[in-house]
């Protein structure tokens, strides 16, 4: 099937596929898995409470696949990479977790992995063609969920 032929689930299914195994191949030299990578990365950002991480990762964890949040966060703290404690008193569990210094080097390698990956699968495209790559599936998904909710 020639790129003309194949309908666009067909290349949407296929991209996705070969995007996660990008990406787990990435993580693999770490020992690590995408929801491990989503935790440093919201935490690379501020440091968050279980609850607060729970709902910023929602949309991207189905429940059913994968370790559960609990299991993820003892693991990255096992590795020394997130560690809990407020910023008044660090020393003293609050439940907001943080990246230690460790867990930022770590992130900081990942991610410079993970851009050149993303940078390797948009190869050949000028941002523009990106930008517009994603603005036509935005709009198809908003197309498709509004005629869903006309239903």
């Amino acid at each position: 099937m020639t790129g003309g032929e194949a309908p666009i689930g067909f290349w949407l299914k296929h991209l996705d596929g070969l995007l996660e195994r990008q990406l787990a191949a990435e993580l693999a030299d770490h020992g690590l898995l995408r929801r491990h990578w989503q935790v440093l990365n919201t935490l690379s950002r501020s440091p968050a409470r279980r609850g607060q991480l729970a709902e910023a990762l929602a949309p991207f964890w189905n429940d059913s696949e994968g370790p559960s949040l609990d299991e993820v966060l003892a693991a990255l703290a096992d590795r020394g990479w997130t560690a809990s404690g407020g910023a008044e008193a660090p020393d003293e569990e609050d439940g907001t977790l943080a990246l230690t210094g460790a867990g930022r080097a770590a992130h900081a390698d990942i991610a410079e992995r993970i851009a050149a990956a993303r940078a390797a699968a948009a190869d050949g495209l000028t941002p523009e063609q990106y930008a517009e790559a994603v603005r036509v599936l935005s709009v198809m998904a908003a197309n498709v969920e509004r005629a869903l909710g006309d239903r």
